[in-house]
């Protein structure tokens, strides 16, 4: 199954006109004739099916014959982690944390990191790319970039984590989930979180975790984290 993704599709609209950018790859590369189903979703759960009924390379057009609410996990996983160095890096984490399962994902700006202007039209890009290649109608949701600092102001529900590698008492994160519990874990930058920002995280009741016996980049942090929780919760 190929996945469509349109995020104005609501679930009492009989109709839908694809762009002339989706009509063209419909039309001329994908070869859908009149009368092909196509499934979309509009990224807040909905699983639309719709049957072509005008095949043009500029308008394409589908009648909605079905749409069914697909089930929310039990459970959300923030990850608020630093831009990298190398964005491509940190689009890989984007890709891979939304094939994996994840709610939200904010960029936070923190001492230690080299990066502070993120391309945020393009991550949205991934995270739709993602979401249609997983087959999941869940788009994650992609918070304004902020600093630590203010990050940390924010109200949290459910458990808090930092990953630091700090030579501090942690236990691993496996050892401290909590099933079907909404989950913040915060993932620092290259040169990880300052001393400063651990105390401050500490300070509102985020506990210190590790992610196992070797040290990670970032971005392989935050996949490993995304995918703890994920696993844990399918026990």
């Amino acid at each position: 199954m190929q996945l469509f993704y349109n995020k104005d599709l609501t679930s009492t609209d009989t109709e839908l006109r694809f762009s002339k950018e989706e009509s063209k790859h419909i039309v001329k590369v994908l070869r859908k004739p009149i009368g092909d189903v196509l499934h979309i979703t509009n990224g807040v759960g909905w699983l639309f099916s719709a049957k072509i009924i005008i095949a043009d390379l500029k308008y394409c057009i589908a009648k909605i014959t079905s749409s069914e609410l697909q089930p929310k996990k039990d459970y959300k996983l923030h990850l608020a982690v630093a831009p990298t160095k190398m964005n491509d890096r940190y689009e890989w984490f984007l890709e891979k944390a939304t094939e994996i399962g994840i709610d939200t994902i904010t960029p936070i700006f923190c001492d230690n990191s080299e990066r502070k202007v993120i391309k945020a039209d393009r991550y949205e890009k991934i995270l739709q790319s993602a979401m249609k290649q997983s087959l999941n109608c869940y788009l994650p949701k992609l918070n304004e970039a902020i600093s630590f600092k203010e990050f940390m102001t924010h109200d949290f529900i459910g458990q808090t984590f930092i990953a630091h590698c700090e030579e501090t008492n942690k236990k691993s994160l496996k050892q401290s989930l909590k099933q079907n519990q909404d989950v913040t874990i915060l993932i620092g930058p290259e040169g990880d979180f300052s001393t400063k920002e651990i105390e401050l995280a500490l300070q509102h009741n985020f506990s210190p975790v590790t992610l196992g016996d070797t040290r990670l980049r970032t971005e392989t942090a935050a996949v490993v984290a995304c995918h703890s929780v994920a696993f844990y919760n399918e026990l």
